[in-house]
């Protein structure tokens, strides 16, 4: 019964937090991943640069500050429409664009490229829970859209009978 109890309470706290599992990326890490890239455009082959920047997107997409995840979805789009990437690398890119979305809010687009990531591996657990994530925050951004319209209209319709009450 406890545990049920207390499930309840965590789904409420996590409806109400908006906790998903999608991990977050601290700025040192960053730095890192961009020491790399510059590292490895000094001579390194093609392949250690591309994945290098592949790090380097990740990081920027996972980060809190949405200056980061604007310049990773920058770099993942250039690099969807410049290459002819393999189906695997074509599902990790949007992927990652799809996290960029939905870091930024943009819901709608991230929900479309997850629906491309599963159309390429339709078993991929991580973007199956992408998908769900983008799905419980649209939910639950509706819900609290609807309460604050119905507070909003409770608002004037006591305003209306409280004008309404001081004219008899």
């Amino acid at each position: 019964m406890e545990a049920k109890i207390g499930k309840i309470f965590e789904s409420v706290g996590t409806f109400f937090s908006g906790g998903d599992n999608i991990p977050w990326c601290d700025r040192d890490v960053i730095a890192g991943c961009e020491r790399e890239v510059a590292e490895a455009q000094n001579g390194s082959s093609n392949e250690l640069v591309k994945e290098c920047i592949m790090r380097l997107s990740w990081a920027l997409v996972h980060s809190r500050h949405e200056e980061d995840v604007q310049r990773g979805i920058a770099m993942l789009e250039a690099s969807i429409t410049s290459s002819e990437a393999n189906p695997l690398e074509l599902r990790e890119r949007l992927y990652l664009l799809a996290v960029g979305y939905y870091r930024s809010g943009d819901y709608s687009r991230s929900r479309e490229l997850v629906e491309q990531c599963l159309m390429i591996a339709p078993d991929w657990r991580q973007a199956l829970t992408l998908k769900k994530a983008i799905e419980d925050r649209i939910t639950r951004d509706g819900v609290i859209g609807i309460g604050i319209a119905a507070t909003a209209v409770g608002l004037i319709a006591g305003g209306i009978a409280a004008a309404v009450s001081r004219k008899k």
